[in-house]
């Protein structure tokens, strides 16, 4: 129980006092390592941000501030930008780097920028959330796919 009040205070003041909160079947935390898992149906929501996956491990550093996540297990999420850019879509692997505000997509990676009306499809995409910058890569047999949807009657 102790463990659990301790994960609990270090995640909730995450990011400039920012609530995180994380539901899950199970979870296990290893104060020695930093290390919590969540295991079954996890749901993660920060701020705008949410992900959901099968598992998720928060890494956290000596002063227990997570310093990683790492989602594996078909994960869909919904992701804000500095700059107000909405991107949602899934992926079989997400890592997310706090301290730089940076998502990592792994493995069959859609993520679609509802707002422009965009569509990145690749095996892996690096998404920077201050900059608003995204960056891809396909498989070897397989490219990246960018998709924009176009309204021409709205362009004249």
């Amino acid at each position: 129980m102790k463990n659990k009040l301790i994960l609990l205070l270090c995640l909730t003041s995450f990011l400039s006092a920012q609530e995180l909160k994380v539901t899950s079947k199970s979870f296990s935390a290893d104060e020695k390592t930093g290390i919590s898992i969540f295991e079954g149906d996890v749901h993660i929501i920060k701020g705008e941000d949410e992900i959901n996956a099968t598992k998720i491990s928060i890494f956290t550093d000596v002063k227990h501030k997570p310093i990683k996540y790492t989602a594996i297990g078909d994960v869909s999420f919904r992701i804000s930008t500095k700059d107000g850019a909405i991107y949602n879509g899934k992926a079989q692997k997400v890592i997310y780097l706090p301290k730089e505000k940076e998502y990592h997509f792994y493995k069959d990676v859609q993520l679609n920028q509802s707002q422009n009306q965009k569509v990145i499809i690749g095996d892996e995409i690096v998404l920077k959330t201050v900059e608003g910058k995204a960056y891809a890569k396909g498989q070897k047999n397989k490219p990246v796919i960018m998709i924009f949807n176009i309204d021409e009657k709205k362009e004249k």
